[in-house]
């Protein structure tokens, strides 16, 4: 994701700086600031904000089951972001770009939970939404994972994934 916003957004700046602090080791701190965050944008607050807040939040829980909990609803924000919200907060950004990694996690957590079925369905959809990534480290980071995964349903492999995002290593985008 390029640097510099379109214009301000104070909730997506409050997102990133919780999740600097996850990625540096602060686990429980972090989730603590998103939830907090998830209470004051609500429901049906800010599609964008929901879902970026959710799909980084997901990655701070150990447990597949509550990390599928927030996937689930960073999905259904997406589903309601608009390309112009996108491109009103980054000039850069499409909504498009977004489905892959929504979707890798999605498969990755039911994968972990053992429901091959659902996982298949959402490895398929990352691969389907795979050309909408960018070429850059990021796309390739998640162009290798979606195969990461692809490869561990078809094994019926449900250990986590040592590139895997969570609180050991964060490193979802």
């Amino acid at each position: 994701m390029p640097a510099t916003p379109a214009s301000p957004d104070p909730t997506m700046e409050a997102i990133g700086q919780a999740v600097g602090e996850g990625r540096s080791g602060h686990t429980l701190s972090a989730r603590h600031k998103l939830l907090e965050l998830w209470a004051a944008i609500g429901v049906t607050g800010d599609p964008l904000h929901r879902c970026s807040l959710a799909h980084y939040l997901a990655d701070l829980y150990e447990d597949p089951a509550q990390a599928l909990a927030w996937d689930v609803r960073a999905l259904d924000a997406a589903d309601a972001v608009t390309e112009q919200r996108v491109q009103e907060h980054h000039a850069g950004l499409h909504i498009a770009g977004f489905y892959p990694s929504l979707h890798l996690n999605l498969a990755d957590d039911y994968r972990r939970l053992q429901s091959f079925d659902a996982a298949t369905e959402h490895i398929n959809a990352a691969k389907e939404h795979a050309p909408h990534l960018r070429q850059d480290a990021y796309g390739a980071h998640l162009r290798t994972a979606v195969d990461e995964v692809a490869e561990a349903i078809s094994r019926r492999d449900t250990a986590k994934r040592p590139s895997a995002p969570g609180p050991a290593g964060l490193s979802s985008p």
